[in-house]
């Protein structure tokens, strides 16, 4: 019986190994699946984790490229910027230079009206002056022997003929203008006469250009006479 028994207990204890061995072989088996497994796994997610660094690096990279950009950029406009205020000051500057000079420009129109005015009422007043000694000219040629002529130089030439009795064509001549005060201005005679001076003096004093005239035909047939 105790025979029986031990062989019982030892036929148990057989058969507990045999499930204990297949059971650890099967665990065993089971790790190692499972290393196997966790190995690919962390492989697979170093794998991953190696891309997704080198994207965030290239990332970084970038980042970095386009902040330069900006940077330079920025300075690039600022230089812009910089050149811009610098060309509106100048354009301020010019403008008012021009302002300056386009009121200097019309000061010098209204002085120039002015004295276009100034000359046009001058010539105005010369003309008349001139069609009175023209329209008077048959009168004096015929009763005096006198010929007037315009020279050059806006100057009239007066010549007197008839004064000397032994030579009446001999010519007594003298020329005449208006200077810048717009008074009459006795420039030469021939033959020279001595009073020619105070004739011209009495002719602005009196205006009176006919009486001027008679004088002077009158001092060169005094001159000649004498």
């Amino acid at each position: 019986m105790i025979e029986d028994e031990l062989v019982q207990f030892d036929k148990s204890i057989n058969e507990f190994w045999n499930k204990f061995i297949n059971t650890a072989s099967d665990t065993s088996c089971q790790m190692v699946g499972l290393r196997d497994a966790y190995k690919d796994s962390m492989k697979a997610f170093a794998e991953k984790l190696s891309v997704k660094l080198k994207e965030e690096d290239r990332m970084i990279e970038m980042f970095l490229e386009y902040q330069n950009q900006i940077c330079r950029q920025n300075k690039h406009i600022q230089e812009k910027k910089d050149n811009l205020l610098k060309l509106i000051a100048e354009v301020r500057c010019k403008k008012q230079e021009i302002e300056v000079l386009a009121a200097n420009i019309q000061d010098l129109k209204e002085e120039y009206a002015k004295k276009k005015e100034i000359i046009s009422t001058a010539n105005k007043a010369i003309e008349e002056r001139l069609k009175r000694l023209q329209k008077s000219e048959d009168l004096y040629k015929y009763r005096l022997g006198l010929e007037i002529r315009k020279i050059y130089g806006d100057k009239l030439q007066f010549i007197f003929t008839n004064i000397d009795p032994k030579h009446p064509e001999s010519p007594f001549v003298f020329s005449l203008h208006l200077n810048e005060a717009r008074d009459y201005e006795v420039l030469d005679s021939s033959p020279h006469l001595e009073g020619l001076a105070e004739l011209q003096e009495n002719l602005r004093k009196t205006n009176n250009f006919s009486a001027f005239l008679a004088n002077v035909r009158k001092a060169f047939t005094a001159m000649v006479y004498n």
